[in-house]
């Protein structure tokens, strides 16, 4: 909550220092958005390749017939929630933003003071395709020493997120929106936002809806007491921001649904880790939002989001258990499959931010309806065993 604060409190003093403070203090603003964000240019690749490598690779620690099922279904609900946020966004946020309503990157409102040129150590895509084969061979091979060199860069990196990127963010938003006001765009921008994240919670609520009622009815549990037995892990996600760290209660309120305890302790802490539904549907949204307000950027449809959300469903496997954590690794997607430039990253990340504790609640209300199915299978594997 600390973070969204400083988020809000980043937009405001922007608006105030566009509205009335001198061109040297602005230019200033500027050269610090410009230097964030070749910053944050360099450090993609880095994400993508550690976060990936060592997210995939943690996946081997289980095995069987369980693990594939409950990775199947986590992908299947990651990726069937971004479809139902691209297909509802498609038509509905077209009506609540005005397309290229952002100033374009080629309109000078004001110069920098100066800039740097940091170029990344490899562009996206090689960083995606080293980190998938990495990982796949890391997990294949169970290599101890690539294991610990892809888990200790990701603590790396995830400690330069969690000491500057993050922190750093709100003076970038400043900047943007510092920019946004002198171009004369900042109050229909905040009003549009505003309608998506209230979007975007609106289709938190359907999609746990239909995965509780649809889970209920195969199973044989009561949707609606499946579905409040998981509130105090929802508003404890809402208030950590961090599935992991939700673990324990999610844990518990499972077992109230009479999921065993050996499954609920299995499935748990994996669904935590690869199964984003509530991330998915935001970072869906958010994009369309970003793409239509953008100047460059074509307006999207469903037949060019769905890459983008089939690869969604992999790469956020890899998001750290802290704020921002998929945002951050949903940024070598965005950049290739959409298009998505420094700016547009960074107004993503403060959309997203903005609803993250959200999301993370979404993510872990939804793995107690998918481990309603994975405790089922589990039962039913026990029975064909007994009488093989």
């Amino acid at each position: 909550m600390n973070l969204i604060f400083r988020l809000v409190l980043g937009i405001v003093v922007g608006i105030m220092l566009g509205q009335w403070a001198p061109d040297s203090l602005i230019r200033a603003l500027l050269t610090f958005k410009v230097l964030f964000g070749e910053l944050l240019e360099y450090s993609i690749p880095l994400i993508i390749l550690f976060f990936i490598m060592s997210g995939i690779a943690r996946l081997e620690r289980s095995s069987g017939r369980l693990l594939v099922l409950t990775i199947a279904l986590a992908y299947a609900s990651t990726t069937l929630a971004g479809l139902m946020s691209a297909i509802v966004g498609v038509e509905l946020v077209p009506h609540i933003v005005h397309h290229g309503q952002l100033p374009a990157s080629q309109i000078v409102v004001l110069l920098p003071y100066f800039t740097l040129d940091i170029p990344p150590l490899t562009d996206v895509s090689t960083a995606l395709v080293t980190a998938f084969l990495f990982g796949i061979g890391i997990s294949a091979t169970a290599h101890e020493g690539m294991r610990n060199l892809a888990d200790g860069g990701r603590d790396i990196v995830e400690w330069f997120i969690a000491k500057a990127l993050i922190p750093a963010l709100p003076f970038y938003i400043a900047g943007l929106f510092c920019e946004m006001t002198v171009a004369g765009t900042v109050a229909n921008t905040l009003k549009s936002f505003g309608m998506i994240l209230v979007l975007a919670l609106a289709l938190h609520w359907l999609w746990l809806t239909l995965l509780y009622v649809t889970s209920g009815m195969s199973t044989g549990r009561a949707p609606v007491q499946a579905l409040r037995h998981m509130l105090p892990a929802y508003f404890t996600a809402a208030g950590t921001m961090s599935s992991a760290a939700t673990i324990p209660v999610t844990v518990r309120q499972c077992r109230m649904n009479h999921i065993s305890p050996s499954v609920a302790s299995f499935a748990i802490p994996l669904l935590a880790t690869i199964h984003m539904c509530g991330s998915a549907i935001t970072l869906t949204i958010c994009a369309i939002g970003v793409m239509l307000v953008t100047p460059g950027l074509a307006a999207p449809d469903v037949i060019t989001l769905l890459p983008f959300i089939a690869a969604l469903g992999v790469t956020i496997i890899a998001a750290p258990g802290s704020p921002g954590g998929a945002a951050m690794t949903s940024v070598g997607v965005l950049q290739t499959l959409l298009g998505f430039d420094a700016a547009a990253v960074g107004l993503m990340m403060a959309l997203y931010l903005a609803q993250d504790s959200f999301g993370t609640a979404c993510n872990v209300a939804g793995d107690g309806a998918l481990v309603q199915w994975i405790d089922r299978f589990a039962e039913a594997e026990q029975d064909r065993q007994r009488y093989r």
